[in-house]
């Protein structure tokens, strides 16, 4: 299935969704194609989001100047245009089920503020990671600020929030942004189906759970009960009984 700035394809319960405008760019288009595509996933139980040169240069700022400078000063009218922004990324953060994001090249700005909305994250040696935003005199507005203390903790997420400073691969993995960092973008791509196709063989029950209860991060004794109460609705007999042999 294709967009004029994605691609989505599919091998068997797995979806792969594609940034294929140049060089990962995000503008008006990408923003309205998102929701779309995502709304095309019903079959899949696994979806994987990677780029084509390189991951993403984040947003398009000389397609999206026009609409945002009118905007400036109003603020009402500056959240609407941010709107179909924030709909793509918490779209795909609300997916009940896994989303791997597949790393090479360069993750800018918005890029990685879409990543830090998957689940699971890899990379090829040559990735980078930045949040430049403060360099252009903005802060980040799409879920970084929000999504990345969860992952790599409050000290990392402001060391690049606050300085726009770039990371590499290595450090990357260090500090818990990515999991695991593969040699190049084609062993990258092989990893991430191979694990797609792993979590795919799993119960997509269970993932859709562990993913609400992780999403929601309820109060510790509203947490248990929340999971308590999912096991209870959605564990079936034939499940316990594998379970059980195991």
């Amino acid at each position: 299935m294709n967009f004029e700035t994605l691609s989505l394809t599919f091998a068997g319960e797995v979806a792969t969704l594609t940034i294929v405008s140049r060089k990962g760019s995000m503008g008006p288009t990408f923003w309205a194609e998102m929701p779309q595509a995502l709304a095309r996933l019903e079959a899949a139980r696994v979806l994987i989001v990677r780029g084509q040169e390189l991951f993403s240069a984040g947003l398009d700022v000389k397609a999206s100047a026009a609409g945002l400078e009118a905007a400036l000063g109003d603020v009402p009218l500056f959240r609407a245009q941010v709107a179909p922004m924030h709909t793509a990324f918490e779209g795909l953060a609300a997916l009940p089920i896994p989303v791997i994001a597949a790393v090479h090249g360069w993750c800018i700005g918005a890029g990685l503020e879409l990543i830090s909305a998957c689940d699971l994250r890899l990379c090829s040696q040559d990735a980078r990671f930045s949040l430049p935003e403060v360099r252009l005199g903005i802060a980040a507005d799409l879920g970084g600020l929000q999504r990345l203390p969860g992952i790599v903790g409050q000290g990392w997420a402001r060391q690049l929030a606050l300085t726009g400073e770039a990371i590499d691969a290595a450090t990357a993995a260090r500090i818990g942004l990515v999991t695991e960092v593969l040699d190049t973008p084609d062993s990258l791509f092989e990893r991430a189906d191979a694990l797609a196709q792993h979590l795919a063989s799993l119960s997509p029950k269970a993932l859709e759970g562990t993913k609400r209860v992780m999403n929601d991060a309820l109060p510790h004794r509203e947490s248990l009960l929340q999971a308590v109460d999912w096991n209870a609705e959605h564990m079936t007999a034939e499940g316990l009984t594998a379970a059980l042999r195991k």
